[in-house]
């Protein structure tokens, strides 16, 4: 008897473990391969869109696990995390245009999952405009921070602004602690957190290996930034990497570096609550330049690329999350 509850219990063991892995996922039909592109969710479906060169809006339903395609995109935009805003998505702090000198695209672009349509929204500042940037919403605003003026040419920032799209304004925030590209950012517990991300200068041919380790803060009840103390760093640095919230971690996913030709499969969580880094089950395929979204509590990723740099650009799909 005592026999048999422990092959049971080893058993449940290894099937919860074995659930915690990233999985692929068996697709009945395939999306466009892509990268430097974004994604996020509206409905409890995946929208990817964007990536270099000319690049379909798609969706991807987890209950069918099919690809269906919305509409063509407006123009080329990559390198930019989309962010879903009164169930539609909306694209800020994007760039168009080839390497080394992309432009910062100037409007916010809105598109529509059941109306199929886009749509151009407000300008964004002249004098803040920049690609490469972090982008979510908090309490109904709009928020878009760090980034780089001119491609991978050079110009990185270090601006935070808030956009409220109920007034159409927009407001200067404190700058971060430093200029980071290449990144992406998220709000957790009324804070937000930029772990990541790098200050691309192909001007002096250094792009790959600038990758940053501080991890940057921004307090919305007291207005100001801290950075983690050294100890905190960012266990793995790279850039290009997705970001998302769940369960009170801040869990930053893949993305490229100096360090290695294949793009980075590790993922790792700062955890909120205890104020340490954890280490969380790889990708089962390395990949950057593309984001990450929670959908009924488990993580999905799609497309981007397998090496760092163009390619292989990808567009299978993983999820991850207890069963």
């Amino acid at each position: 008897m005592k026999t048999i509850n422990i092959i049971a219990l080893f058993v449940a063991l290894s099937s919860t473990v074995a659930a915690q892995d990233w999985q692929t996922v068996e697709t009945t039909n395939t999306c466009t391969k892509r990268h430097e592109n974004s994604l996020t969710a509206v409905g409890g479906k995946l929208i990817v869109l964007g990536g270099r060169g000319d690049r379909p809006v798609e969706s991807f339903d987890p209950r069918t696990r099919k690809w269906t395609r919305l509409a063509d995109a407006p123009m080329e935009m990559h390198h930019f995390q989309a962010i879903t805003y009164n169930n539609e998505v909306w694209v800020l702090g994007a760039f168009t245009g080839g390497f080394p000198h992309e432009t910062p695209i100037p409007d916010i672009y809105i598109f529509n999952p059941t109306k199929k349509e886009w749509r151009k929204g407000p300008q964004i500042p002249e004098d803040r405009r920049r690609g490469a940037a972090g982008a979510f919403v908090y309490k109904n605003k709009i928020y878009l921070v760090c980034g780089i003026q001119d491609g991978h040419w050079d110009g990185h920032v270090a601006w935070l602004d808030e956009y409220d799209p109920k007034t159409d304004t927009w407001k200067k925030l404190p700058d971060a602690p430093r200029a980071r590209d290449h990144v992406q950012a998220v709000a957790a517990d009324d804070k937000i957190y930029v772990a990541g991300g790098r200050t691309s200068t192909a001007r002096i041919g250094k792009v790959l290996e600038t990758t940053l380790a501080p991890v940057d803060v921004y307090d919305f009840k007291t207005g100001k930034w801290t950075t983690l103390p050294e100890s905190l760093n960012i266990p793995t640095q790279r850039a290009g990497n997705a970001t998302v919230v769940l369960d009170k971690k801040v869990i930053v996913i893949g993305g490229e570096s100096g360090a290695q030709v294949p793009a980075h499969s590790e993922v790792e969580a700062f955890n909120t609550k205890t104020g340490k880094w954890e280490t969380l089950p790889p990708l089962k395929q390395g990949r950057h330049g593309t984001g990450a979204v929670v959908i009924n509590g488990k993580i999905y990723t799609a497309a981007g690329s397998g090496n760092r740099g163009g390619g292989p650009e990808l567009n299978d799909v993983e999820v991850w999350g207890r069963e």
